[in-house]
């Protein structure tokens, strides 16, 4: 039977459903809680949204939703039972929340973290998991660490998710035996209902899950329909192109559209495209592109580099 792993403390599915465990710390107990709740069969839950389709808000998900998310994962990558899984994300939101429903419903052993930047400092070289996700800041970190380095090669699927993944970070992951995935999805959709190789050559391309249905409104944003979002459309802020495979390619915010001269411009888009320059010529730098008021475009497209304060001349502040 599985197992939730706390701290070298092994808790049983079946100890957990009849809470039988020792007063934990806040995080922990929680999840804990959590798990005690879902296995004694909980049929609704409220959750946190990040915000993806508006402003964050409380929302209802039922259990039948999140049992089928996590079965479309499951049968994905083909997960066994007994499977080795780490959560290292916040089981107070809907990504770290399925992977303790992941490993109830798939019958895993869970090595359960608190957050932290790198969530691979706490195992030794030769440590495996079958499957964990991660947000691009701890991948970045992990890879900057040897050892934790060494693990990550360990992990046969990783997820990441939460922001998209910068192309020199990507370059970097894409040189380990690991499965490498971008997720998307929202606190409506009930986690992840599409994926991306970070191994595949050129844009990513997401792929949706069996199940899940997507089209663009008149806007070119994406909605969604699946059982993960309890069979009903949602629209997102997010604009895309769909792709005759059914696939999508994400292209950015549709707040975030910059309109110059009349023609509509996605900075996520120009920020990629001008990651090799920046990379050659402003190596380091944090970059982003926005938009400033133009008398004759309306907007127009500017690039906003990182300076060195410190080198400022204090004439000019």
């Amino acid at each position: 039977m599985g197992k939730i792993i706390i701290n070298g403390q092994e808790f049983s599915f079946q100890q957990i459903k009849e809470g039988q465990w020792q007063e934990q710390k806040p995080y922990f107990q929680e999840s804990l809680s959590f798990c005690h709740d879902w296995l004694n069969a909980k049929l609704s839950f409220e959750l946190q949204s990040s915000g993806s389709t508006g402003k964050p808000k409380t929302i209802v998900v039922s259990r039948a939703q999140m049992i089928s998310s996590a079965n479309a994962t499951r049968d994905f990558f083909g997960i066994q039972p007994e499977a080795s899984l780490l959560c290292c994300l916040n089981t107070a939101m809907i990504a770290g929340k399925m992977m303790l429903v992941r490993a109830m419903e798939w019958d895993s052993h869970l090595h359960l973290l608190a957050p932290s930047s790198n969530p691979l400092l706490e195992f030794a070289a030769d440590q495996r998991f079958d499957f964990t996700t991660m947000v691009p800041l701890q991948l970045e970190a992990c890879l900057a660490d040897a050892t934790s380095a060494m693990v990550l090669g360990n992990i046969r699927v990783l997820l990441v998710g939460g922001a998209p993944l910068a192309e020199a970070l990507r370059e970097k992951a894409r040189k380990f035996p690991t499965e490498l995935f971008q997720t998307y999805g929202m606190t409506e959709t009930v986690s992840h209902i599409a994926l991306a190789d970070l191994k595949a050559e050129g844009p990513l391309t997401y792929q949706p899950l069996p199940g899940v249905l997507t089209r663009q409104n008149s806007e070119g944003s994406l909605e969604i329909k699946s059982p993960m979002s309890n069979d009903r459309w949602i629209s997102t802020n997010d604009v895309v192109e769909i792709l005759p495979s059914g696939g999508f390619i994400w292209k950015g915010r549709s707040d975030f559209t910059i309109n110059t001269g009349g023609i509509k411009v996605q900075p996520e888009e120009v920020e990629a495209l001008a990651a090799e320059v920046m990379a050659q010529h402003y190596p380091g730098k944090r970059y982003f592109v926005t938009a400033l008021a133009d008398s004759k475009l309306g907007q127009k497209v500017v690039l906003m580099i990182e300076g060195d304060q410190g080198n400022q001349d204090p004439r000019k502040s």
